[in-house]
């Protein structure tokens, strides 16, 4: 009970410290029946109306964190990992799963898996939220990230603060990294094994898996044992919506073949004014040195490195990725443009 004590202590304190007050943080301002925070989002789109799931923890007017989860096509439930460390220090999180992903619809529509339309459902679901440039920090992640920079490309006037995860801002660019960088560091005989079978389209190869799991997921995406990777990663991965993940990205991790071939906002980052955080890990999918380079590119940059950290950095260079972004936050909400990390 006297540690049970202490730490309820030092919670409060930490909370208190961020400008609200634990009982306004955790006070539960919405109307009508209570849902633990859950609000579904109608957005329109080219194709009807359709529902989003969003879930919002905690209560902060001035700091409003939307995530944006990675995959294409995975869930906002490996994102939980946040709840061990932003809540306590007065961050309101809000989650949100995309079109055609976790508790979302599905409309089981290739024509909907379009970036523009992802980018004005994000705007709606801002607007159904509520948000706007006096507390609304976006963070995406992996896709997300992509997602994030697109939508600050066109709305940025309603951030406060941007913050690009484990994703560089060229696609090109990704896939010269993993060809030129991570596929050297195959095996050769694997790697001609992984490569062969790309080459006939067999991915459904259990092979193909076999392979990937120990000498690319393991070393690159998550870099805690397989046999113990956190469940919030396997929950949310698990329920990957295979056909926006291959539409979009293509049926491989290792590299891109979807809609985002193409797509590279490298030369339209001195646009972006809003403080903006880039977080790079040493053993990503990502160039950690292009991450970097992203926060010298946009107005107003700060860059956080994981040593230890790969794709899901958040959990395998936990301390150093939630400690950054904390600071990055409490440092925009305190005004500051470029934090230093």
């Amino acid at each position: 009970m006297v540690f049970t004590s202490l730490y309820a202590c030092k919670q409060t304190s930490t909370v208190q410290q961020s400008g609200i007050s634990p009982a306004d943080y955790f006070k539960d301002t919405t109307a009508g029946v209570k849902t633990g925070g859950v609000q579904m989002v109608t957005i329109n789109t080219p194709k009807g109306k359709f529902h989003v799931w969003t879930k919002k923890i905690g209560n902060n007017p001035k700091i409003k964190l939307l995530l944006l989860n990675g995959g294409p096509g995975a869930t906002h439930e490996y994102f939980e990992c946040m709840e061990s460390f932003l809540p306590a220090e007065g961050i309101e999180l809000v989650y949100y799963d995309q079109l055609g992903c976790g508790n979302s619809d599905n409309p089981k529509d290739t024509a909907m898996w379009s970036l523009p339309r992802y980018v004005e459902e994000v705007e709606q679901v801002r607007q159904a939220l509520k948000l706007d440039s006096s507390n609304f920090y976006l963070l995406g992640h992996s896709w997300g990230g992509i997602l994030a920079m697109e939508y600050a490309q066109k709305y940025q006037h309603n951030l406060k603060g941007l913050i690009i995860s484990n994703m560089m801002m060229s696609v090109p660019d990704y896939g010269k990294y993993a060809n030129d960088v991570l596929a050297k560091q195959f095996d050769p005989k694997v790697l001609a094994k992984i490569r062969a079978i790309e080459a006939k389209g067999d991915f459904k190869n259990p092979e193909y898996m076999q392979l990937l799991l120990p000498n690319f997921y393991a070393k690159h995406i998550c870099r805690i044992p397989l046999d113990q990777w956190p469940e919030p990663v396997n929950r949310s991965l698990g329920k990957l919506n295979e056909s926006l993940y291959v539409t979009m990205q293509g049926p491989s991790e290792f590299g891109v073949a979807g809609k985002l071939v193409k797509w590279d906002r490298m030369a339209d980052l001195p646009k972006i004014g809003v403080p903006t955080l880039s977080i790079g890990g040493q053993y990503d999918t990502m160039d950690p040195k292009h991450m970097e380079k992203v926060s010298q590119l946009v107005q107003n940059g700060s860059y956080l490195y994981c040593p230890n950290g790969s794709h899901m950095s958040m959990y395998d260079d936990q301390q150093v990725y939630m400690a950054g972004l904390i600071k990055f936050i409490k440092g925009v909400d305190s005004g500051e443009k470029k934090v230093k990390i």
